[in-house]
């Protein structure tokens, strides 16, 4: 039971860090990468979907993405879902093809992002204490419910504890690297 709450526990741990990792994918460094648009979607034909189920997305160069739509109609419609985005791009278009420059950025806007880059490890930090809680919890109440002793309580609590730290420090070095990342030029 005990080794049951802890491996729940890990399982919804490592999908937080992992939920963490996909949302440091989506803050631009200055460099071109495609999952900077993978949450991009467009109006495909009456449904939203990706933009890369509507186009083939690569990487010209350092500095610029382009995006190839399947259907030259949608051209115009991938193109204003970039503008539109969060992400502060300026798409230009030369025939089907839709090219991506990206901005070298400001030392201002570097500072903000690394600001929000810590707000989502605090995040992701409250969630693993979250699991952390909900699992000491269902251990409580085992305990509570005598299906496990006190004894084994206190085991599983520095159990689940252990696995708090080991995310924690995940998160902590995740955070480190998309800093420096962030502060390079």
């Amino acid at each position: 039971m005990i080794l049951d709450v802890q491996k729940d526990a890990l399982s919804r741990m490592n999908k937080s860090i992992e939920a963490f990792k996909v949302e440091l994918l989506k803050i631009r460094t200055g460099r071109a990468h495609v999952s900077l648009l993978n949450h991009i979607s467009v109006d495909f034909y009456g449904s939203e979907v990706p933009i890369g189920q509507a186009a083939n997305l690569t990487v010209e160069d350092a500095r610029t993405l382009a995006v190839t739509p399947w259907d030259k109609s949608m051209v115009a419609v991938i193109e204003k879902a970039i503008m539109k985005s969060d992400l502060g791009l300026n798409p230009s278009t030369s025939g089907a093809v839709i090219r991506v420059p990206m901005p070298p950025l400001t030392e201002e806007r570097r500072k903000e992002l690394v600001k929000v880059v810590k707000e989502l490890a605090e995040n992701a930090r409250i969630a693993i204490r979250n699991i952390r809680r909900d699992a000491n919890s269902d251990l409580k109440s085992l305990e509570k419910d005598k299906d496990i002793s006190e004894d084994d309580e206190h085991k599983g609590q520095d159990m689940v504890q252990q696995a708090t730290n080991q995310s924690t420090s995940e998160i902590e070095s995740l955070l480190q690297i998309k800093e420096k990342e962030l502060m390079e030029i």
